[in-house]
């Protein structure tokens, strides 16, 4: 199975991969204490170079979405999705709330506007906001 992760956007690879991994975590497909791949299958996976791995991991480390254990690879810590939905929404809030406001502006679309179709698709949590999720 190679090419599971698409980095089509202008972020850097290393980032890209690391969203890839917050992901799986996410959805439950990697759980606290689980080991994830070494270091060379996801570069193998990916397609990338394992120096970007590394990168990947010291990254996640920094952010205490994963941790090292000495000659047994990376695991999944505890609070990974915690931590992981916290800098999510910050970065939701900071960055995407504030372009949608202001394309929201632009268009002359209101927020009741907004909210009525947040509404029909289920957004309030009344059912599926699409078929990716």
């Amino acid at each position: 199975m190679k090419r599971t992760a698409n980095f089509g956007d202008n972020r850097p690879i290393y980032l890209q991969i690391s969203g890839w991994i917050c992901e799986k975590i996410l959805r439950g497909e990697w759980v606290a204490d689980q080991r994830i791949p070494s270091l060379r299958e996801l570069g193998v996976l990916l397609e990338v170079n394992p120096n970007t791995v590394v990168r990947t991991c010291e990254y996640l480390l920094s952010q205490g979405v994963i941790y090292n254990r000495r000659g047994l690879g990376y695991f999944v810590s505890a609070y990974a999705g915690e931590r992981i939905r916290t800098e999510a929404r910050r970065v939701f809030y900071e960055q995407d709330l504030a372009n949608l406001a202001l394309r929201m502006r632009s268009l002359g679309i209101t927020v009741d506007e907004v909210a009525r179709h947040l509404r029909a698709i289920g957004a309030d949590g009344d059912g599926p906001v699409s078929a990716d999720e």
